[in-house]
């Protein structure tokens, strides 16, 4: 159902009463440290959002990485469209079980599809087939809590020994080396991954494994492989533990980075090490190539860039649809929301959000496709 067109003040004060619970709703999960941007730019985004035939609820499911985004769109979409979007963010792994069961319309996910998912997917997309949409990107920040560190920088060597155990204290003669004017504790280490199937574990992992292999020797995937450690449920479960332990150290999204949580700057062989930055994962994803085929764009990321300023260690989130034979019922509110989130509105909200909006050439491609689902 379309709303009347208001002006803009009319319409974000008219529109707090019917999906102000919804909103909230769509909020819902155990993630947190999410900013869903300022209030400049509410009004104008949520009068330019085009909702059709959109109504009632969407149920979704997937990557916690992109909970903080999801959640900075949802408040403008239903500010603009009566349509419910209750995103669970239960993690990349999950997200693509509940799609190709039919749980789900849209899930979210770190990682590209793989055969054999794209294959189960067909028994839901009737006469079509799951494909990826690439909508959300960031770093993948490492996130420590050492005592009177206020700066670290480590390479991937480095990394890769601290989460497979084989550097246990933080007075290491390898972390001292990468940081000679740091005055290092005597303090164990303390690492934490995902507990739950994660595409940041998938890209976290790919990573190391691109740069380090030899230091991180893992088939890598969602599900964590490394020795040792402790884990966490969810990027929010990750980021609590960093913040609330001393010594601690976990990979998570920039936007979980919250807090007084710092993050590390990688040694790549660059220039100077590179900090994560929304700026600094643009310019590693903007040299990512479409590896997917027909619809289908899922990329494939240089994680061993060494070109200055390029922060390596990123993810691309994908939305994950199908190309044809999508529920009729939920059809026009996920192409409405899928359409937002890819317009220029809703990509400038990520940056607001310490995420990195997709790459021009990338992002034009995703609203065509959009514009094509059935």
């Amino acid at each position: 159902m379309k709303l009347q067109r208001m002006n803009r003040r009319a319409l974000a004060l008219g529109a707090l009463a019917v999906s102000g619970a919804l909103a909230l709703t769509a909020c819902g999960s155990d993630e947190t440290g999410g900013n869903t941007g300022g209030d400049s730019s509410n009004a104008a985004a949520a009068g330019d959002i085009k909702c059709d035939d959109a109504s009632g609820q969407v149920l979704a499911d997937g990557s916690s990485a992109q909970k903080n985004a999801v959640d900075a769109w949802v408040k403008q979409f239903s500010a603009a469209c009566q349509v419910e979007i209750n995103y669970k963010a239960g993690g990349s792994g999950a997200g693509v079980t509940a799609f190709t069961q039919g749980q789900v319309p849209w899930a979210g996910s770190d990682s590209a599809l793989k055969p054999d998912e794209v294959e189960a997917s067909k028994k839901v997309c009737s006469g079509g087939q799951g494909i990826d949409l690439p909508m959300v990107g960031g770093p993948v920040a490492v996130g420590y809590n050492v005592p009177g560190v206020d700066k670290l920088v480590l390479d991937s060597a480095t990394i890769a020994k601290i989460f497979d155990s084989k550097i246990t204290n933080w007075n290491d003669p390898a972390i001292a080396k990468l940081n000679p004017d740091a005055k290092l504790p005597n303090l164990k280490i303390q690492a934490f991954h995902r507990s739950d199937e994660s595409g940041t574990t998938d890209n976290f992992t790919k990573y190391l494994i691109a740069t380090a292999e030899k230091d991180f020797p893992y088939e890598g995937g969602k599900a964590w492989q490394a020795k040792g450690g402790q884990s966490a449920p969810q990027s929010s479960g990750v980021a609590a533990q960093v913040k609330q332990t001393a010594g601690a150290i976990g990979y998570f999204e920039l936007s979980y980075a919250k807090d007084g949580i710092k993050t590390v700057a990688i040694d790549t062989g660059a220039a100077e090490p590179v900090e994560a930055t929304v700026d600094n994962a643009t310019k590693a994803i903007a040299d990512a190539k479409i590896v997917g085929t027909g619809k289908d764009l899922a990329l494939e990321l240089n994680y061993a860039t060494k070109a200055d300023g390029a922060y390596p260690m990123v993810l691309v989130t994908y939305e994950i649809v199908c190309d044809k034979g999508n529920k009729a019922e939920t059809l026009p509110a996920v192409k409405a929301f899928l359409r937002y989130a890819a317009s220029e509105d809703g990509q400038k909200i990520l940056a607001e959000n310490d995420y990195a909006p997709m790459p021009d050439e990338i992002i034009a491609k995703v609203r065509t496709t959009v514009e094509s689902l059935s």
